[in-house]
């Protein structure tokens, strides 16, 4: 369990079976950090040598940009990829049989900042407002019609293709596109849980080879469920416990690129340590977006400090190639899952991946069929298949059931473009409490972002 052995770090002889040439789209590919990151990681691929891997966009400019760096790389390094862009969707789909989706709406953090300040004015205390709580409703309605339509097309064009989204709010975007297309082979990825593979070997004392491991939840609110150690098969658990509060008092957290203090964004973070038992995988920006008490303990003043230097190095991302040069070193660590993942599934590798986001079919016993969830999966050539959490602790669960409801009406308020869901997705969120300001918060956000929330009227 939780021992991702990616191919990158393995000698290759001990796993190559065949080389398939596949067609990877790339749907987004001129967002910040997405479409150069995820290039890298399929140039670092030995087993997706020589596959086309296809950059899309809508946006001409950064397509364009996106392309001359990717096509200076590939010849530096002299890889046998091929590599093609386009703005046309329906080109960039023929054939294809892997697409990864991470989009935005333009422009990104002027609405961002719209999501989370408005509903502060209304009085309702949202942490961030990226995922959880009015900002994430405001968030969803107005990203994922967008990956509707680009789903409506891989549904026509290539309805056997794998499709792994990035994009968030995950949870959301995840409930919408399984409700409408529950046969498509739909998957949400997020990085997250990569905080496993930085913490628990310092606070083990052993490699990180050496530790079993299993996390689950709702994305952006999950828990370490089980840990032991490998080679004595003894669990680590209580060592995480006991040694566990003192290590992130001082731990610079899993934004340190950003300069923070250490043990920035813990205060939601050890409020469910303390209280819940169970180790949190992120951090106040993401956790206390759901829960409604979180505003009172959120360590706010380091989330903004994130937020500020994220939004300056995306804002600044393609000035100067030190930047991005990092992500063609062949020699480095990939910079998400999704190509390990794809080479599980074209190897038939039948390896567990530490963090999937698919609707529940009992994995988490505690939440209903079909409500999308994060938990690990079996990689194989039959697809991504969930592993159920055994003895997953009802008491956390009850957080995820005060979510149950905001993802459906969500996914139906934009499904059926109903103005009435989205309201009653608003009064189902637990951060929402006054059901006149609500309403009238719509009604603002519907005005204030109406050529993307217009749909709604």
């Amino acid at each position: 369990p939780g021992t991702r052995d990616p191919l990158w770090s393995r000698g290759l002889g001990d796993v190559y079976k065949r080389q398939i040439m596949s067609k990877i789209v790339l749907i987004g590919a001129g967002s910040t950090n997405f479409g150069l990151g995820t290039i890298g990681d399929i140039f670092k691929s030995k087993i997706l040598d020589k596959s086309t891997i296809v950059l899309h966009d809508i946006n001409a400019e950064s397509l364009k940009n996106t392309e001359l760096i990717a096509k200076k790389y590939k010849k530096k390094l002299n890889l046998n990829f091929k590599i093609e862009a386009t703005t046309s969707r329906k080109d960039a789909l023929k054939k294809a049989d892997f697409c990864i989706i991470s989009i935005e709406v333009q422009p990104r953090f002027d609405l961002w900042d719209q999501d989370w300040k408005v509903p502060l004015e209304y009085g309702f205390q949202q942490v961030f407002g990226e995922n959880g709580g009015p900002g994430g409703l405001f968030h969803s309605l107005r990203v994922t019609p967008p990956i509707v339509e680009i789903c409506d097309d891989i549904n026509k064009i290539c309805p056997n293709a794998y499709v792994f989204n990035y994009s968030n709010p995950m949870q959301r975007v995840c409930q919408t596109i399984t409700t409408k297309y529950p046969s498509m082979k739909f998957i949400g990825l997020c990085h997250e849980i990569a905080s496993m593979e930085r913490q628990l070997p310092d606070i083990l004392n052993t490699p990180f080879e050496n530790i079993e491991y299993r996390a689950g939840g709702l994305n952006h609110l999950s828990i370490l469920v089980e840990a032991k150690f490998k080679d004595t098969a003894k669990d680590a658990y209580s060592i995480i416990r006991k040694k566990g509060p003192e290590y992130f008092k001082n731990y610079v957290n899993d934004h340190e690129i950003w300069g923070q203090k250490p043990g920035a964004e813990r205060g939601v973070f050890f409020e469910l340590f303390n209280r819940y038992n169970y180790l949190p995988i992120t951090t106040d920006s993401h956790l206390g977006e759901y829960i409604q008490w979180a505003y009172s303990v959120a360590d706010h003043e380091a989330i903004l400090e994130f937020y500020t230097k994220y939004r300056e190095k995306c804002l600044t991302f393609y000035e100067n190639e030190e930047t991005y040069q990092d992500y063609f070193d062949l020699q480095k660590k990939p910079k998400e899952r999704v190509v390990t993942i794809i080479e599980g599934i074209i190897q038939d590798l039948n390896y567990e991946e530490a963090a999937v986001n698919l609707p529940n079919k009992g994995f988490i016993e505690y939440l209903p069929e079909n409500i999308v969830v994060e938990v690990p999966g079996i990689i194989n050539k039959e697809g991504i298949h969930g592993i159920k959490l055994e003895n997953y602790p009802f008491d956390f669960s009850t957080l995820l059931l005060s979510q149950v409801s905001v993802m459906r009406l969500t996914a139906e308020a934009i499904l059926e473009k109903s103005k009435d869901k989205a309201l009653k997705a608003l009064l189902a969120d637990p951060i929402v409490t006054n059901v006149n300001e609500a309403e009238k918060l719509l009604d603002h956000m519907i005005e204030k972002q109406y050529q993307h929330l217009g749909y709604l009227i």
